[in-house]
């Protein structure tokens, strides 16, 4: 796939702006930057919108929400939605796909949404959540710390009577047996210092100072920090999240959204507070039918939230951006978690369930081996290092950040690609207005019939969900026509809304492929109206979701 950058590493802010300003600079008409917010350190979160301005302004057409890097270290999202950025603007006018896109949708791209904490995570050992602000933070453990300074946080493994772990025949760490009286025993932690050590503390590892995490801090679902760590003090509280979802509602016309995270190799889709049978059968339907193209083009595990990947569906995990958007909007939306080592690695992750330590320990040096490898840049074998309090211990392991977390860069550009490939067919699965057709039927004495079939081509409804239509959000594509005096119609009708194709009911019959029933895509709207023949009529049809489309009629 051709881009304008080569996407083998991982940008870190100052790149991030120049090839933004670079792509507004070199395609004006179909590319312009907005400052949502500037960060406590000073850096813009931005958003790119792409549309062809030539074939209508922005809220016109159905709209297309792409982001990533919510949270700090999960900077594949970065690279996959600035691939598809890049992808799209470097090939319009000369790939099909590319052109039609931009020349019927709106595509509204947030690559970074922290960029203070990507930077963080990119330009220091460190990892963390969301942003490098302290929040709830609790002094005393076991802090991480570059201790060799090798670049990387790796584990630290110290000798230890009270150990749980000890090293197997092989040479590799495994669990102690509740026999094992006798023997070398340790405690591993992250690679780090100690706090606030007094010599009789038992070992722990100290809290995350930077605890905030994005993923719990929008509203939908919010509950405070008792429940679950890292929401923040109230929904919306970061203005790195109350930006995304001002920019969202400044934007209506969005009707669908993917929201990029690492990792494990899934497509994820909502509802995610509440099982997906409480759900109109037909959004999962439709949820499941786009989640399909993905796991084409990505090869990853399509999974509802709350059923398949919440292990506990009672102290769940929300505030999610997601459930916001299909849950309080009525948009679809995905999770797209990138990156899937372990089923490279021959020993794939279990969701939903608590899982065997065992299959954990065998997983851990599954993806050991295959990153030695395939990546041995990033693994280091343990090495004494003398601590300034616990004495003699080892460090050693993976470089969690390139081969956990996120890919290799060798493995960077695949990734990108698939999910460009993925995006693209889900921004042609959103609503589409269309008028087929515009007439007029001269009646008499003035008079003239005026006839108009207006439909939609897209995929999903005009209403994008049954959700949008409980929750309330869903507008009415609304017909207007001016130009003549209306004896009968009104001058914009309300047309409710209309199917996509998604409603349309297939299969097979006694041996032969069938239509059984057709979605309501279509619907008839007639005018009488008093004029001459050669008058001019302007038809407009609008949808929120589905864009406007104008047509003349000549009587």
């Amino acid at each position: 796939m051709k881009t304008t950058f080569q996407y083998d590493h991982y940008i870190k802010y100052d790149e991030l702006k120049s090839e933004l300003e670079y792509f507004e600079k070199t395609y004006p008409s179909l590319c312009k930057l907005e400052v949502n917010m500037v960060t406590q350190e000073g850096r813009n979160q931005y958003a790119a919108i792409l549309n062809n301005e030539k074939t209508g302004a922005p809220l016109t057409k159905p709209g297309f929400y792409l982001d990533g890097n919510i949270h700090a270290g999960e900077v594949t999202a970065t690279m996959t939605a600035m691939h598809t950025l890049d992808y799209l603007l470097t090939n319009y006018g000369k790939d099909k796909e590319c052109t039609w896109i931009l020349d019927h949708l709106c595509i509204y791209v947030i690559p970074r949404v922290t960029p203070d904490g990507a930077e963080k995570y990119l330009t220091t050992p460190y990892s963390l959540r969301s942003a490098p602000r302290s929040y709830c933070y609790e002094k005393g453990g076991i802090r991480q710390e570059d201790l060799d300074h090798d670049g990387v946080v790796r584990m630290m493994r110290i000798p230890s009577k009270y150990g749980a772990w000890k090293i197997d025949q092989d040479g590799k760490m495994t669990f102690r047996s509740p026999s094992d009286v006798e023997g070398t025993f340790y405690d591993v932690y992250p690679e780090g210092i100690f706090n606030d050590y007094e010599g009789s503390e038992n070992l722990k590892r100290e809290k995350a100072e930077w605890g905030l995490d994005f993923n719990r801090n929008f509203p939908l679902g919010w509950f405070d920090e008792a429940r679950q760590p890292g929401a923040g003090p109230y929904p919306l509280s970061n203005p790195e999240n109350k930006a995304i979802v001002d920019f969202v509602l400044a934007h209506p016309n969005i009707g669908g959204a993917a929201i990029g995270h690492t990792s494990g190799g899934l497509l994820l889709y909502p509802p995610g507070t509440r099982p997906s049978k409480s759900a109109s059968s037909l959004d999962i339907e439709n949820f499941r039918k786009i989640a399909d193209m993905g796991a084409e083009e990505l090869g990853y595990k399509p999974m509802n939230i709350f059923d398949s990947f919440m292990r506990d569906q009672e102290h769940y995990d929300s505030g999610a951006l997601d459930d916001w958007f299909y849950q309080s909007q009525g948009v679809p939306a995905y999770t797209m978690e990138f990156w899937d080592v372990s089923t490279k690695a021959g020993v794939p992750m279990v969701y939903g369930k608590e899982e065997d330590k065992k299959e954990g320990l065998k997983r851990f040096y599954a993806v050991w081996k295959w990153a030695q490898e395939n990546a041995p840049e990033y693994c280091m074998d343990w090495k004494e290092f003398d601590h300034p309090v616990f004495g003699k211990v080892e460090i050693g392991g993976m470089d969690f950040k390139h081969i956990v977390q996120n890919p290799p860069e060798k493995f960077l550009e695949t990734e990108c690609m698939h999910d460009t490939k993925f995006n693209l067919r889900f921004m042609k699965a959103l609503p589409y207005l269309s008028v087929d057709s515009l007439s007029s039927k001269d009646m008499g004495n003035g008079l003239f019939k005026v006839t108009a079939m207006i439909g939609n081509e897209g995929f999903l409804p005009t209403n994008l969900s049954d959700e949008a239509v409980a929750l309330k959000k869903a507008r009415p594509v609304t017909a207007e026509l001016k130009g003549a005096e209306l004896l009968s119609g009104k001058a914009c009708e309300e047309l409710g809304n209309l199917d996509g194709y998604s409603a349309t009911q297939t299969g097979s019959f006694y041996g032969n492929l069938t239509t059984f029933a057709n979605g309501k895509a279509r619907k008839k709207v007639e005018w009488l109206v008093k004029g001459m023949p050669g008058d001019t009529l302007t038809l407009t049809v609008k949808s929120e979701k589905a864009g406007t489309v104008e047509k003349t009629l000549v009587l």
